[in-house]
């Protein structure tokens, strides 16, 4: 018989669009799965009960954009090439070591609250056999959703580090049913290339993969049955990614009639990641270890990706939140962060931030029936806080409680980076 457990005396922000809070309520949950949702204290004999105080319970958040390999530590001098990481994975001691770590990452994503998250760019098949581990019940950690390795061009974006390089259109089908075999959830395309490889000032963005490149990956990945997202970072490779059938733009970029129509068209969604960008562009370089074009390109990146957001919104084109976790300044443990830059930057309400987060990121991974709100029938995916989010997204910052697919993680506790947490303190 499955354990019932019932949290009483809970102000529930429910994920819906029109959320407000709602004092006095109770949330039953049986196993895995919400089973009553009631005014009132009053529960069953034969369960478990957890008294909130009046506490705020949300939906578990959702992060849409994250690599589990890294911890978002400034950089330094040291820098992984492709050489290294091959030795470091061709040896099954460095490569455990390496798994431990990420899984451990994945587990802080959950500790801060996000009980869902999507990996769109990893190292290997790790992240696949730790979504493995995790929903077999071997680790506990949040639902996974994972690409794996990404499929790029010699030179591009991460070649060689979280993407395979591919030389001709073959080579693209080749791959992709290469990193299929491990049966991930989507296949990872890096479109065009990053502020950190860009040579040019004003080029965060240059067009790597050849429009026939990205749609052989797209054909093969959707005759496979896999999305498709797409490390994007200029309005060249939005247009070539969506011409192509790319599912999501990730970061994205100032949008044109023609890509507003390709969005509704394909009916694509595009995922904003301000918190990789914002570093970049806002805090000092000797902080940073940025250089002058680093800095230049990330404010490009910066502008584009909330002007893409601003368009996107105003048009009807779904949006969703991610944080490119292991960037430099970007931990494992700030989703709270993305929110809060959302709200700034793009002009949104705390409430529809919150809703973004939760239900929208949902419905983009076509998990809306299953997770991102608190409803009858989903997965016990939650988050309790002490204060309101809605008037401070701040109070996401620290959980009193985690639930994810049932299982409860009270007072949980991270280690934070003092140094990264007083830097982009800053720029609240």
């Amino acid at each position: 018989m499955l354990k019932k457990t019932a949290l009483i005396n809970a102000t529930l922000l429910d994920g819906t669009k029109e959320m407000t809070p709602i004092a006095g309520m109770t949330v039953l949950f049986e196993g895995t799965k919400i089973i009553s949702i009631s005014h009132g204290s009053r529960v069953p004999e034969d369960c478990d009960i957890i008294d909130l105080g009046g506490r705020f319970l949300l939906p578990g958040l959702i992060n849409m954009h994250v690599h589990i390999m890294g911890s978002g530590a400034p950089m330094g001098k040291r820098i992984q090439t492709p050489e290294t990481i091959q030795k470091i994975l061709k040896h099954s001691l460095s490569k455990n070591f390496i798994k431990r770590m990420c899984a451990k990452n994945a587990q802080t994503q959950l500790l801060s609250g996000v009980t869902t998250i999507r990996t769109v760019g990893g190292l290997a098949d790790i992240d696949s056999t730790i979504r493995n581990s995790i929903n077999s019940g071997k680790y506990l950690g949040p639902r996974m959703l994972v690409s794996d390795m990404a499929v790029t061009v010699p030179g591009g974006h991460m070649a060689g580090l979280v993407a395979y390089p591919a030389q001709s259109e073959e080579d693209c089908r080749i791959l992709v049913r290469q990193i299929a075999a491990n049966k991930p959830d989507l296949i990872k395309l890096m479109v065009t290339g990053g502020v950190l490889d860009a040579t040019a000032k004003g080029e965060p963005g240059v067009l790597r993969m050849p429009y026939t490149y990205v749609e052989a990956c797209c054909d093969e990945a959707h005759k496979l049955g896999y999305p498709v997202a797409a490390h994007v970072e200029s309005t060249e490779g939005v247009m070539v990614a969506l011409k192509a059938g790319v599912d999501t733009i990730e970061h994205s970029a100032v949008m044109n009639e023609e890509i507003l129509k390709l969005f509704i068209e394909k009916k694509a969604s595009n995922i904003c990641t301000i918190s990789p960008a914002i570093p970049l562009a806002e805090l000092p370089s000797e902080m940073t270890k940025s250089t002058e074009l680093t800095q230049y390109n990330g404010s490009v990146v910066f502008n584009g990706i909330v002007s893409a957001a601003k368009t996107a919104l105003e048009n009807g084109i779904p949006v969703g939140l991610g944080t490119d976790s292991a960037c430099p300044f970007v931990t494992q443990y700030d989703m709270w962060r993305e929110l809060y830059y959302f709200h700034k930057f793009v002009g949104v309400s705390n409430a529809f931030a919150l809703h973004t987060a939760t239900l929208c990121n949902a419905a983009i991974l076509g998990l809306d029936k299953e997770t991102g709100s608190i409803e009858v029938g989903k997965s016990a995916d939650m988050l309790i806080v002490e204060k309101n989010p809605i008037e401070n997204l701040d109070a996401l910052r620290q959980p009193y409680m985690v639930i994810t697919r049932g299982k409860t993680i009270k007072n949980p506790k991270i280690k934070k980076n003092t140094r990264i947490e007083r830097a982009l303190d800053g720029l609240m």
